[in-house]
């Protein structure tokens, strides 16, 4: 994925339809010139929806429409003719796309292939003279207008969905690993901040398995609080259900440093603590069995580990073997994701 067509963040105005206004005809024939009311209800206003899409990977596609402005419902008629509803405006977005307005309120997540949720509802259409016709007043002359159009500025963001994050500061060699374990083509060099987008590859497995995984740019020490990538792409992290640290062999302290990572998470979002996590030290093609028995010693005693090199290889199936064991363990326990978005009730009344 081309580093300037990823596009996680978009900002929307949004404009739903205004519903059309309710008719205060009265029926008109030949030799019956004071006919009682028949004057049709208004059409809704359209409205502004998201649809999650499985095939799509970025924001990029509404990355240049600004604005987004449904259609109005039209009057109601005579003969009790309703107005039409405003066309619905459906944009597609991929998973993981998470809706908020401008104060950092969540409005609604898309989780799913095909679900759609209202994220600004259309004006109802007013009621026709027809529904307040009573014994007293058998001839109103008055109906509802319809109601006004929603205006609202829409943040748009992507956190990517996979089965496995990469966690750990620059040059780790994370993307040397998705590149070795997957068919993707992350960027690498030999200097910090190489990655400045995330990458996703999916993983072949035992037995024609698969997994996804995502290699996160670099954190660094107050990346929470803004500094170097900051948090634009810590929220990413949020939607990986396993977390893998990767903390190069060379660091002068291991246990520190995963400190400093988790420290960072937590500070971020606590309940990135909750997500199940693994170690591995990487480039241990540069340090002998002695060496490696040493610092197996001062590692964190509290997550397993495992000492890989992407460039000979080593242990790579059997990291492929923890993680398959942690996701396996992971979807035993998951519970039935709750929909989030507009209510169900309030969706039911909106529906019509």
């Amino acid at each position: 994925m081309a580093s300037n067509n990823f596009i996680d963040y978009v900002k929307l105005i949004c404009r739903s339809g205004k519903g059309g206004a309710g008719s205060h005809h009265f029926f008109r024939a030949k030799g019956l010139p004071n006919g009682g009311p028949d004057g049709g209800d208004g059409g809704r206003g359209g409205h502004i929806i998201l649809e999650g899409n499985s095939q799509l990977w970025t924001l990029l596609h509404l990355q240049y429409q600004k604005h987004v402005f449904a259609k109005d419902g039209e009057g109601g008629g005579e003969n009790l003719r309703s107005g039409a509803q405003g066309e619905d405006i459906v944009l597609q977005v991929p998973l993981g796309t998470v809706a908020r307005d401008p104060d950092g309120t969540h409005l609604l997540e898309i989780t799913e292939h095909g679900q759609r949720l209202i994220l600004v509802p259309g004006g109802r259409g007013g009621w026709g003279n027809d529904h307040f016709k009573n014994s007293i007043n058998q001839a109103p002359t008055y109906a509802q207008p319809g109601e006004p159009a929603i205006e609202a500025i829409i943040i748009l963001e992507l956190k990517l969905l996979a089965d496995v994050g990469l966690v750990g500061f620059p040059n780790a060699g994370k993307s040397t690993l998705l590149s070795v374990v997957s068919a993707a083509k992350p960027k690498i060099a030999d200097y910090a901040f190489t990655t400045l987008v995330p990458n996703l590859g999916v993983v072949a497995y035992r037995d024609y398995k698969s997994f996804v995984m995502a290699d996160i740019p670099g954190i660094i020490e107050g990346a929470a609080e803004g500094k170097g990538l900051g948090t634009r792409f810590l929220r990413h992290i949020e939607r990986n259900s396993t977390l893998l640290f990767m903390i190069s062999c060379d660091s002068p302290n291991i246990a520190a440093e995963y400190q400093v990572l988790l420290g960072e998470l937590e500070q971020f979002n606590p309940e990135l603590l909750e997500k199940k996590r693994l170690l591995a030290i990487t480039k241990s093609d540069m340090i002998d069995e002695e060496l490696e028995a040493e610092i197996r010693e001062t590692l964190p005693a509290d997550i397993p580990s495992i000492f890989i090199s992407s460039l000979t290889n080593k242990n790579i199936m059997q990291l492929k073997d923890m993680i398959w064991k942690v996701l396996e363990e992971n979807r035993k326990n998951a519970a039935p994701a709750k929909r989030e978005g507009f209510g169900e009730e309030e969706r039911e009344e909106w529906a019509s």
